[in-house]
């Protein structure tokens, strides 16, 4: 798995798309960091670019990678190597090449102007994390997607509705449940449905963070209500970290029954 790992890593350092993404980010710090003079001011900003913009990039490059490796996989798997291995090797080079882009990229330009000296330093590295975990999220979610259907147009298609609903549709829906049953009491489905949806999940949890109770919302409010800021930030990890494994669990599935 290792040797996989490493080959997907590389070959994916080696894109160009790879250093753009890099590139975004750092360029983005800098812009960040030289119009605000705090450093929770740039959090909060970078929060509402990377909510959205980390699980599009995970999807999209999650599929194309698939695809665009599928003779090259299946060269691997007429080679004694178990097909978890391939699969799973790929996944995390892809997964750890998009995290490792998302950390320098936003790493540099923050420790340059001081993060360690900073109050705010918790609060990056909770924006971080909760990235980390989106990218790895949302690339099993894409390999899933490309797994299950051999047309790369198709794959392509339902991996971007996938982005979309849960980015958008998803919170648009829920808002018109929360005002449509504004007379019922609504904690517990409003609890459940955060944990249902990475994105809200990661986006409360910087706010948790942040303890910034006027962009909390609705949502936020119950679950910091609810559960108190700190247990609240362990159980949101503890439901990201699912959400990593299960996508994982069926890649390996799926790959395992998948005729080739």
């Amino acid at each position: 798995m290792l040797k996989i790992l490493k080959y997907s890593f590389f070959d994916l350092s080696r894109s160009l798309w790879s250093y753009v993404y890099f590139l975004f980010y750092l360029l983005l710090g800098i812009i960040l960091l030289f119009l605000n003079n705090d450093l929770s001011n740039a959090v909060i900003t970078l929060m509402n670019v990377i909510i959205i913009l980390v699980p599009l990039i995970g999807t999209i490059f999650g599929v194309m990678y698939y695809y665009d490796s599928r003779e090259f996989t299946e060269l691997l798997l007429a080679q004694p190597i178990k097909r978890r291995t391939i699969f799973i090797g790929q996944y995390l080079g892809v997964a750890i090449s998009l995290a490792l882009s998302l950390i320098l990229g936003l790493g540099i330009p923050f420790v340059a102007y001081g993060l360690f000296e900073s109050a705010a330093i918790w609060n990056f590295f909770s924006l971080l994390v909760s990235g980390v975990f989106l990218t790895f999220i949302f690339t099993a979610l894409a390999f899933n997607i490309a797994l299950s259907h051999e047309n790369k147009i198709k794959g392509f298609g339902l991996a971007i509705l996938l982005w979309l609903f849960l980015a958008v549709v998803y919170d648009g829906i829920f808002l018109l449940i929360l005002v449509y049953f504004q007379d019922y009491p609504l904690d517990k489905f409003a609890l459940i449905a955060s944990v249902l949806n990475p994105i809200d999940l990661s986006r409360i949890l910087v706010l948790l963070k942040l303890d910034i109770s006027a962009l909390l919302g609705y949502t936020g409010a119950v679950f910091k209500l609810f559960f108190g800021t700190s247990q609240g930030v362990i159980i949101s990890f503890g439901v990201l970290a699912l959400w990593v494994v299960l996508p994982v669990y069926r890649i390996i599935r799926v790959s395992a029954k998948k005729d080739f």
